[in-house]
């Protein structure tokens, strides 16, 4: 039987924008994936303490963003698994329940970075079959450095060839917040949802992440 290649693309998607769907677009093609599954983190361990908009939002406005293509699929995993939502733990889960499936992670060049830091990272590199990583323009990646605190995980990297967008929803919320225009680094739907309920114009951005 031929297995499944299924690409995992989690995030707090606050908003999600152009170049989540640029990632999971390009990478499905270039990696031959059959699915990629993109999962919403309620509270994600690393935000803890900072605002994030209401998970019925975020849920509303990411599955306006990947209606109309077929290989893109909601993944409720960690929305219906109670407590901390680490990575490593939702690959597991999901490798467990798709065993005749490889697992791409996708992930941006910062997480990459910062990998060495999640919950039991070398776990999370042995589980995937490979991670493809979308750099933003100007960010760094230290391959060496990474593989001398994660050894066997150069061999997992693989780069996304796509054009560069500097696109974040930091950035998106900010220009929001400060009335900037916004409308065309997110999906359609995405801007008239945000336009609707009037969302990022009263909540402080500065501390937020992406």
């Amino acid at each position: 039987m031929t297995r499944q290649q299924i690409g995992i693309f989690g995030g707090t998607f606050d908003p999600p924008h152009l170049a989540h769907l640029l990632l999971a677009s390009e990478a499905a093609y270039q990696f031959q994936l059959n699915r990629v599954l993109w999962v919403l983190t309620p509270n994600p361990p690393h935000k803890n303490g900072q605002s994030i908009t209401p998970l019925e939002h975020r849920l509303a406005m990411l599955q306006l963003t990947i209606a109309d293509d077929p290989l893109f699929e909601l993944s409720r995993i960690e929305i219906d698994r109670p407590g901390l939502h680490y990575s490593v733990d939702t690959i597991r889960q999901i490798a467990a329940q798709e065993y005749n499936a490889d697992i791409t992670l996708l992930i941006g060049g910062d997480s990459l970075r910062d990998l060495p830091t999640w919950r039991f990272p070398s776990d999370l590199v042995t589980a995937v079959r490979q991670i493809g990583v979308l750099r933003r323009p100007g960010d760094s990646v230290n391959l060496p450095e990474l593989e001398a605190r994660l050894p066997g995980i150069t061999d997992k990297v693989r780069f996304v060839d796509a054009l560069l967008q500097d696109i974040s929803s930091t950035e998106i919320r900010r220009r929001v917040a400060s009335g900037e225009p916004y409308r065309y680094y997110v999906p359609a739907p995405v801007y008239h949802y945000i336009t609707e309920h009037d969302l990022y114009r009263q909540s402080s951005t500065e501390n937020r992440k992406s």
